[in-house]
């Protein structure tokens, strides 16, 4: 019998200062049974960072095909495609055909080795990849709860997050902006 995603509800009060964007999200997300912690809140970091209207969570573990976070337009043009964790360069290759913006969020302790190996190949590639520090992934993930009214305030390649029992900083660097 296979396993199923457990269900979190995220109450989010988001200030992009970089971007003067504000907004409050009502975020469901799936926790698919072979992701950790850590992955599923890099894939909400990731939404925030990139909050916009028509974003949205995909499949993503669950299809191979699709990124973990897109935005389309109205008419279907897929306009952003969102990787979390350290993809195949053939995958950043066809996300590149597909959408006009790709974003690369690696996160894990891994992230240092995926970069080594396949930086030549992806700066040949019209994408951007970010590094989110592993460390505060980790203290992120220590305040995961089913239900989450969190405060995301994103200002200089750093979110400051807190809810009611405490707060986070969680920064990343940009290996390769486009």
């Amino acid at each position: 019998m296979a396993l199923k995603p457990t269900i979190f509800k995220l109450r989010i009060t988001l200030s992009d200062i970089d971007q003067a964007y504000y907004d409050s999200l009502n975020l469901t997300i799936a926790q698919h049974p072979s992701e950790t912690l850590e992955r599923m809140m890099a894939r909400v970091l990731a939404y925030c960072i990139n909050a916009q209207e028509y974003l949205v969570f995909t499949q993503g573990v669950c299809a191979a095909e699709e990124p973990d976070i897109w935005a389309r337009t109205l008419d279907n043009q897929l306009t952003l495609w969102i990787e979390v964790g350290e993809p195949s360069v053939d995958k950043i290759r066809k996300a590149t055909r597909l959408s006009p913006a790709v974003k690369v969020y690696s996160f894990n302790s891994k992230s240092n080795t995926w970069w080594d190996q396949g930086r030549a190949k992806i700066k040949k590639l019209t994408a951007s990849v970010y590094q989110i520090q592993w460390g505060s992934m980790q203290a992120l993930a220590a305040m995961v709860k089913r239900t989450m009214d969190l405060t995301v305030t994103i200002t200089n390649d750093t979110a400051y997050i807190a809810d009611g029992n405490g707060s986070c900083e969680v920064s990343w660097v940009s290996l390769r902006d486009l």
